[in-house]
């Protein structure tokens, strides 16, 4: 199943708004069995990793009769972009399946039963947890009309995320800048803050190597309440405007620069609330259902992401531990703006993964 979930998270981005999953084919006819086939879901629309398992296990010349299946996501039982999973099983005469986590969707569920009911032997909730962790977003997309949100933050031992110059300085490696660019290439939309576009004069692009000729760069959004009244200046106004969101005040949005900055093709959307108090989730709902927007990766300062945390908007945190001490009080922390409170108002989070990128640590997190 570690093996199944290593592959599922391959398919992180392309597959939404579907789960990731991974599958294994196991030959259990002597000992505790050898992987013989593997296979997992590579995009929205294309075959799901039970069907990619047994397609590889016949370019093998593998026959998975009598065999077991390790899948990290229960198979399903429905007609959607594909034919149910189940229907692959049972053809193929597989003997056991292995399944980590239930499917929630009322829609897909039931593969369990229906693999039961042809003699099938199935096995539930094995890495359940992991599992769960991986189909994290899909869960959120089920029950929420947001995107999956995630944070990525990069910071020295002691919390500081720049110097008080708030000069565009790297802070963590060369592997964690490339595991950075990683990230955007899965996700649909780069979030910072108006502060991180004037001091750092971004460009939010995706620089991984080996992109697809057909790679659709991340939308850029910037929320500010001071639109920019000299766009030139700015890399993503200048280079790449019709992939630029301003989230802004109503009444900024309503001004000459705005429609000025929309005839340049950016969009300017209006939230409710004001500066440092606007309704994020208004913006996120509207990624999603206006743009086909699932994930986004917010890389704003310090305050816009305590913002987010504390609004319930922070779905994940990838936060990368830099060994290097910086020592001032003056300098922006990777998480500020709360005023008199004490360790029992801590926003908690557990780590649900940890790793090295070159000299750094690099932390995955979810919320409690």
């Amino acid at each position: 199943m570690a093996r199944a979930i290593k592959l599922a998270e391959q398919g992180k981005g392309p597959t939404a708004p579907n789960p990731t999953v991974g599958a294994v084919l196991v030959d259990t006819s002597e000992g505790d069995g050898t992987i013989v086939a593997e296979g997992y879901h590579t995009r929205y629309g294309a075959l799901h990793a039970e069907r990619e398992c047994l397609a590889d296990a016949r370019s093998k010349g593998v026959d998975p009769r009598g065999m077991t299946m390790y899948v990290t996501l229960e198979p399903c039982n429905h007609h959607g972009k594909t034919p149910p999973c189940t229907e692959a099983l049972i053809e193929a005469g597989v003997a056991k399946v292995v399944v980590g986590t239930r499917d929630p969707n009322p829609v897909a569920a039931g593969g369990v039963e229906k693999l039961e009911e042809h003699g099938i032997k199935v096995i539930t909730g094995v890495l359940e947890e992991e599992c769960r962790d991986l189909i994290a977003d899909f869960l959120l997309w089920q029950s929420s009309h947001s995107t999956f949100n995630i944070i990525k933050m990069a910071a020295t031992l002691d919390g500081k995320i720049a110097s008080r110059y708030l000069r565009p300085e790297p802070v963590s490696s060369p592997e964690s800048f490339a595991r950075v660019h990683e990230l955007r290439a899965r996700v649909d939309a780069v979030v910072v803050g108006g502060g991180t576009l004037r001091a750092d004069n971004p460009s939010l692009t995706c620089r991984a190597p080996g992109l697809d000729p057909d790679f659709r760069q991340p939308y850029a959004v910037v929320v500010t309440s001071r639109l920019p009244d000299n766009p030139d200046a700015y890399t993503l106004l200048r280079d790449r405007p019709e992939q630029v969101i301003l989230w802004t005040t109503e009444a900024a949005a309503s001004t000459t620069l705005a429609d000025e900055l929309r005839q340049r093709g950016t969009s300017v959307w209006p939230l409710p609330g004001g500066p440092r108090c606007f309704n994020l989730s208004v913006g996120f709902e509207r990624l999603r259902y206006s743009l086909g927007c699932y994930t986004t990766l917010i890389e704003g300062g310090g305050r816009f992401a305590l913002q987010c945390v504390a609004h319930g908007l922070a779905d994940e945190l990838i936060h990368f531990v830099c060994p290097r001490i910086l020592g001032d009080n003056q300098a922006p922390s990777s998480y500020f703006g709360r005023q008199d409170v004490t360790m029992e108002d801590t926003m908690d989070f557990r780590i649900i993964k940890s790793e090295r990128t070159g000299p750094d640590m690099l932390l995955t997190m979810r919320p409690l």
